[in-house]
């Protein structure tokens, strides 16, 4: 499995679909690659997630979920926990992957996700301010 740095193919696609990251999202992504598990009514699969929002997030995978089914995912972070979340597939890229928009998020759960956003936030804005030096 790759992550988004590593399939540029994935923004021509969201072009052929007339869909550009900003007529879709609300929040910023951040690129990550975290290995991750998700099920469903489809089964249990392995993948990577690729960037990720307080909304939801795209996901790396070979296995394709149908648009508006509704999955579990298990998001293993860098610090060895794990977040699980549940989302509902809101668009397919066959056979990149799929974006993910998050439904149902405990308190919990949105204060764990805004944790790691918040690092990559800070990891994020160290290697600008490095590279742009």
């Amino acid at each position: 499995m790759r992550c988004k740095n590593a399939s540029p193919q994935v923004f021509t696609g969201l072009a052929a679909f007339g869909m550009s990251d900003s007529d879709r999202r609300r929040d910023k992504r951040w690129d990550v690659c975290l290995d991750a598990v998700w099920d469903s009514r489809s089964g249990n699969f392995t993948a990577r997630v690729a960037d990720l929002s307080e909304g939801g997030c795209y996901i790396d995978s070979l296995n394709q979920p149908n648009t508006g089914e509704i999955l579990n995912l298990k998001l293993q972070l860098p610090n060895g926990d794990a977040l699980e979340l549940t989302g509902e597939v809101a668009h397919q890229m066959p056979p990149l992957g799929f974006g993910v928009r998050f439904i149902e998020l405990t308190e919990a759960q949105l204060k764990k996700l805004n944790s790691l956003i918040d690092h990559l936030k800070r990891t994020q804005d160290s290697v600008s301010a490095i590279l742009s030096h």
